[in-house]
């Protein structure tokens, strides 16, 4: 009990500490790259069918409504803007980012999509990464007729991303049929191989359009999800085969964010271990306040693990104590909880360095 209050103690002073180094620096733009576990809402204007615009997502939101996050709150992306000062982006479809609304930022992820362009194929119009980048280029130039082009290159520059991609390659791509294309293409090690290669491409891209810290997070523990236990499990144990394929891709990918640093010889890709956090409230549920990390919040079958969350799904009342919202997202709790570690982490959840370190060194460039 008392080490947890040390490290609560802890956590509130490097808060307060970010929160101080954030007012006194200039607003700082972020940009939200990836899929549904940072998608805000761009799907509410495709036609697709991965949404989360129905009740009971958005229970927890200030408004109490669906936004499009999957997620029963605040998903990963609004709480590090919570946590640097800052207000949520806004989807970049959205109607309302116009104006000064732009200078914050603008969140281009969505549902469905992974690193590679097939991935996310069944769920058919979803803005795929080649489009994200483009719609990065659309916004520097619309942000161009407000304040001008040099401007726009400073404050790209010096704006916060985040991307978030991989688990969808897996989960709905290698894996999403017995005897996928992909699967008969590549022997699992040789498809990570490529998709990380993959990977690179887009982040090479994003630092030519000029972004400078990039926070990229790897794959959570993707056999360890709700879903997968309802096809896979029979004891509640994780699919070993989705977690090997975890298992595989995460240290390749800090591999390569490393050698991408060297390359461009600045720290600029920042790699975010999602999967050690979530395993710590995986297999510890109790210790966060969890009464399960096994069963979905929202739900239906086994493990309240078949398909999305609905009106019809069950619904457990206390959202505070269930690690997962919906068979595949975190609850917010766990949400804040993986940025905690994005916060104020060690290098076992953040490497090279942690966003408050970020933060405070690239104020004191900025002095």
């Amino acid at each position: 009990m008392a080490t947890l209050k040390l490290q609560a103690m802890f956590l509130f002073l490097a808060l307060l500490m970010l929160k101080n180094v954030a007012l006194q620096a200039h607003a700082r733009t972020f940009f939200v790259f990836g899929d549904s576990l940072v998608d805000n809402g761009n799907n509410n204007y495709l036609a697709t069918t991965a949404r989360a615009d129905n009740r009971p997502y958005g229970i927890d939101y200030p408004t109490r409504r669906p936004t499009g996050r999957f997620s029963n709150g605040l998903n990963i992306p609004d709480l590090i803007s919570e946590a640097i000062g800052a207000e949520s982006t806004l989807p970049y479809l959205s109607p309302m980012l116009t104006g000064q609304k732009l200078l914050v930022g603008a969140n281009f992820a969505s549902a469905g999509v992974g690193v590679l362009n097939d991935t996310g194929a069944q769920f058919a119009n979803i803005i795929r990464m080649p489009m994200q980048m483009a719609n990065l280029e659309q916004y520097k130039r619309r942000v161009s007729d407000i304040i001008g082009p040099q401007e726009t290159e400073k404050l790209i520059s010096q704006s916060l991303t985040l991307v978030t991609l991989g688990g969808n390659d897996f989960v709905n791509n290698y894996y999403l049929v017995p005897f996928s294309a992909r699967s008969r293409q590549f022997a699992l090690p040789n498809y990570v191989v490529y998709v990380i290669s993959e990977y690179r491409k887009i982040l090479m891209r994003l630092y030519e359009l000029g972004l400078r810290r990039v926070l990229v997070t790897g794959t959570g523990p993707i056999g360890c999800v709700p879903a997968e236990l309802a096809q896979h499990s029979r004891n509640g144990e994780c699919s070993a085969e989705l977690q090997r394929a975890a298992g595989l891709f995460n240290p390749q990918l800090q591999e390569m964010l490393d050698d991408l640093n060297r390359e461009v010889r600045s720290t600029t890709f920042i790699g975010v271990n999602i999967r050690q956090s979530s395993i710590d409230f995986i297999s510890d549920p109790g210790r966060y306040g969890f009464v399960t990390a096994k069963i979905a919040c929202c739900g239906q079958g086994p493990y309240n693990g078949i398909g999305l969350c609905t009106p019809l799904s069950n619904l457990c009342p206390n959202r505070e104590i269930y690690a997962f919202w919906d068979p595949f997202h975190p609850s917010e709790k766990a949400n804040r909880l993986i940025v905690q570690n994005i916060l104020v982490g060690t290098t076992d959840y953040i490497s090279p360095m942690n966003l408050s370190t970020i933060m405070t060194l690239d104020a004191s460039e900025k002095v």
